[in-house]
């Protein structure tokens, strides 16, 4: 069961946030992963690059059901080269 937790951290030199182990570890942030912040409304949010990459599996899936259309795009490549 997931549990929401709630740091305080303070702006550092250089903008600089430190975040707490205990973040890290529940997280399973490691020394030089890449993050991605975004900014709305007031509230900033922190993901991984591979979180992100994860949610957008099968975002369209509901756009065509039943058709592979990076395979389709990748045929029609093909083809259009081809005939080149």
């Amino acid at each position: 069961m997931s549990r929401i937790g709630t740091y305080r951290v303070r702006l550092g030199d250089r903008g600089r946030l430190v975040l707490p182990a205990e973040l890290r570890r529940r997280a399973g942030l490691e020394e030089g992963q890449e993050l991605v912040l975004s900014y709305q409304d007031g509230v900033v949010r922190m993901s991984t690059r591979e979180h992100l990459a994860r949610a957008g599996l099968g975002m369209f899936a509901s756009t065509a059901p039943g058709r592979d259309l990076a395979a389709e795009l990748i045929a029609e490549r093909r083809a259009e080269a081809a005939r080149e």
